[in-house]
């Protein structure tokens, strides 16, 4: 079953390089894939949906990349790039050039994870009537989250101009097989590709169970959720799909923070993770972020002071380094509860209420106390923001959450072209309709 579901990973990703290089205009016929001949019954379909699955734990998607570049990105001074590969070491400088190869990498891999689950949309009629529902919430689901994180990492924030016009990614909702000139896509607006982003989780949301294993529910695609809303300043909204992760009572925070991390299944805070084994998948946060004086990325002293003394959360520190991720086949957490805690806190605060009936000081006590911190009689937006940084650190939600609060970066404010990934150069050289961004070569 493992095999067959490579096999269908690899068949319908193949087409999902239609941005890589020009040899792939000269595909031999007899490698072309045709969708309709790969997926001819419900397994063909359920494998290749578990294919989309383990495209999106590559180490260029979920399985790192996705993580760890745009923290880099968002340094200012917490953190320390000291391997030896160029390209991250561009991204920490805010210098990346056009072809970066590991920004290249995120945007193969994530449209080869999207023209997976476009095939598996596609031929969804073949799919058991039983399971079609929870096939077609989790192609969703993935699809969904894959547009996301380009359209953020690719093109401008929300809050940045204005989204209507800015060029975000190509939005492309088809199964692509072969690659010719009339298939050259242009860049969506970033209103667009939010608008899809929105269309896709909420049917997800609406689709998918309420359990479903280690594979995306429901509550899933409503935290997914409550961060677009973020990013779009909805934050009523951000607060609700928060709200129904909690109260779905599916999830509970673990005992302690350490225990939430280097797990080898889910945690029981874990709403979504990628699965990692000897066998399958990969933790490219262990390679950069190891303890041991053995990782890229040295902690510095500047971080570890924004913590309270008796923080429990310094344990996961030592050496200038972190072991929050120390455990080589252990799950990727993509989404915890303890995230939810503070979306719904941050969103009670901006919009004056107390949503799910619950304060924001409340929430933010929920994390402080499995911190061993003391709780708090008042809270602010910036205590609010400050905590989110710490619970979340590494996890990849430091630079977006600095656009969407118009901070800034190492001396650059929130706006600057900088911190707007490059379109890459292979896929510019391949479809002559793809802009490149402002202040890269040919934006």
């Amino acid at each position: 079953m493992k095999r067959n579901i490579k096999s269908y990973a690899m068949l319908l990703g193949f087409a999902g390089l239609l941005f890589s290089c020009n040899d792939q205009l000269d595909i031999d016929p007899r490698n072309e894939v045709k969708t309709g001949e790969a997926l001819n019954t419900s397994s063909d379909v359920e494998a290749a949906l578990v294919g989309a699955y383990d495209a999106a734990g590559d180490e260029d998607v979920y399985g790192g990349n996705i993580m760890f570049l745009p923290d880099l990105l968002a340094d200012n001074g917490d953190i320390a790039w000291v391997g030896t590969y160029s390209q991250p070491g561009e991204v920490y400088d805010k210098a990346i050039l056009e072809n970066n190869s590991f920004v290249a990498a995120t945007w193969m891999d994530s449209y080869r994870v999207i023209n997976i689950a476009n095939s598996v949309l596609a031929n969804i009629g073949k799919v058991d009537q039983a399971k079609r529902n929870r096939v077609e919430g989790e192609a969703k689901f993935l699809r969904g989250a894959m547009y996301f994180e380009l359209v953020k990492l690719f093109g401008k924030a929300w809050v940045d101009g204005n989204p209507s016009t800015n060029p975000g990614v190509p939005l492309v909702l088809q199964p692509t097989a072969v690659i010719n000139e009339a298939s050259y896509v242009r860049r969506n607006t970033v209103a667009e590709v939010y608008a899809q982003v929105l269309k896709d989780l909420t049917e997800a949301e609406n689709l998918l169970p309420s359990t479903n294993g280690f594979f995306a529910t429901k509550w899933a695609a409503a935290g997914m959720l409550s961060r677009v809303y973020l990013q779009q300043e909805k934050f009523l909204e951000a607060g609700q799909a928060a709200d129904r992760v909690i109260k779905s009572n599916r999830f509970r925070l673990a005992s302690t923070y350490a225990e939430a991390f280097n797990n080898t299944t889910n945690s029981t805070e874990d709403i979504f993770a990628i699965q990692v084994t000897s066998q399958d998948g990969v933790n490219g946060l262990n390679t950069y972020y190891s303890s041991l004086q053995r990782g890229d990325i040295e902690i510095q002293d500047q971080l570890i002071e924004q913590y309270d003394p008796s923080d429990e959360r310094l344990d996961i520190y030592e050496g200038g380094y972190t072991n929050k991720f120390d455990e080589q086949y252990a799950v990727v957490p993509i989404l915890r509860l303890a995230e939810m805690y503070l979306t719904r806190a941050e969103a009670s605060l901006r919009t004056g209420t107390n949503i799910g009936g619950v304060t924001p000081v409340a929430d933010i006590n929920t994390i402080r106390t499995r911190a061993g911190l003391s709780p708090r009689t008042t809270v602010t937006l910036a205590q609010v923001l400050q905590e989110r940084k710490l619970e979340l650190v590494f996890e990849g939600q430091l630079l977006h959450d600095i656009k969407r609060t118009r901070g800034t970066i190492d001396g650059l404010p929130f706006s600057s072209n900088r911190l707007v990934y490059p379109i890459p150069q292979r896929e510019r050289d391949a479809n002559v309709n793809l802009t490149q961004n402002p202040g890269y070569f040919g934006g």
